[in-house]
């Protein structure tokens, strides 16, 4: 059977705006997440990687709603976001839940462990009593790796690799459709990383979740995810299943972002071509024409510099905008 679409974005564009250098000039636009549309089926994981700075974390709040968008659609199982109310947009927050990088900050260092992760219960589930809440908590807490007696303690008293999994904890007590895992394993050591992963696809299969998985690791995507989504300054240069998309890049900016990631084999490193791009990333305050990617790109020409490619099928499963991607 089919899986079925359980969110789909729609030319989403955010926008931030920043106070004019000048007395009588308008305010100057910040775009950091400019046209992106995806489509995410129920179970799946969606991978999102590019430079720091490329929109990753804004395109994922704006999902949530956490920022603003001025344009484009988010279809959360056929409903359009955008238009719901303040109340509405809470409600439907119980299906939608979010990890954050941060694990230590993420957590309220005046409240226990039990009462952080029973909070999301608290809000979606009130008329549970006290004992049911208690039983969930210590239900998810085992679930996550946590020994229930640790339900009194507070966040100073954890590892990194503890605190995350409180907050994965709080995420999943609600036992919600969709998360939003937010470079969850870049503030962790290596080791730990491995374990939370493990954790992560656990779950998914235990709970049926759908995630979107952020992260500049592309290791840690590739072992994750079942699609990728490529951003450079805010919009998706390739797109599609992971395994097509790692094993043969379309874009020559997501050639040059796989052959910057690390391999744990000395020979192929040593074989492997680096592509080593040149300068830094355009400021998203003044983009540049045409592909936003052509003042770093070897492949460059005139057109590139002048029109925004559309984007294609580069094969089944993968797409990019690029008008010299290889096919």
């Amino acid at each position: 059977m089919a899986e079925r679409s359980l969110l789909r974005v729609e030319n989403l564009t955010t926008q931030f705006e920043l106070p004019s250098k000048g007395f009588f000039k308008p305010p100057m636009l910040l775009t950091a997440v400019s046209n992106v549309s995806f489509d995410l089926r129920e179970g799946r994981t969606l991978g999102i990687v590019g430079e720091s700075g490329c929109g990753k974390s804004t395109l994922g709040r704006s999902i949530l709603r956490l920022l603003k968008s001025q344009k484009g659609r988010i279809l959360w199982q056929g409903r359009n976001l955008l238009d719901l109310s303040d109340e509405e947009m809470r409600a439907a927050r119980r299906d939608m839940q979010i990890i954050f990088q941060d694990p230590i900050a993420s957590l309220n260092p005046r409240m226990t462990v039990g009462d952080i992760i029973a909070e999301p219960l608290t809000v979606f589930e009130p008329k549970l009593t006290k004992a049911e809440r208690l039983t969930r908590v210590r239900e998810i807490m085992a679930a996550v790796g946590l020994v229930p007696e640790m339900i009194n303690r507070y966040p100073h008293e954890f590892s990194g690799g503890q605190a995350q999994r409180i907050g994965i904890a709080r995420a999943v007590v609600t036992r919600p459709k969709l998360i939003i895992c937010d470079e969850p394993v870049s503030a962790l050591d290596v080791s730990i990383q491995g374990q939370v992963i493990t954790l992560l696809r656990k779950l998914r299969k235990e709970f049926g979740l759908t995630l979107i998985f952020i992260s500049h690791d592309l290791s840690v995507v590739r072992l994750i995810s079942d699609d990728v989504l490529v951003l450079y300054l805010g919009k998706v240069v390739e797109a599609g299943d992971c395994a097509t998309v790692f094993d043969r890049p379309a874009h020559p900016y997501t050639q040059a972002l796989f052959s910057a990631a690390p391999v744990p084999d000395p020979k192929l490193a040593r074989n492997r071509q680096r592509i080593r791009l040149q300068g830094d990333p355009p400021s998203p305050l003044n983009p540049p024409p045409g592909c936003v990617f052509s003042p770093r790109c070897w492949k460059a020409t005139d057109v590139c510099r002048t029109e925004m490619p559309p984007t294609e099928q580069v094969r089944p499963g993968q797409s990019a905008a690029c008008y010299h991607m290889d096919r």
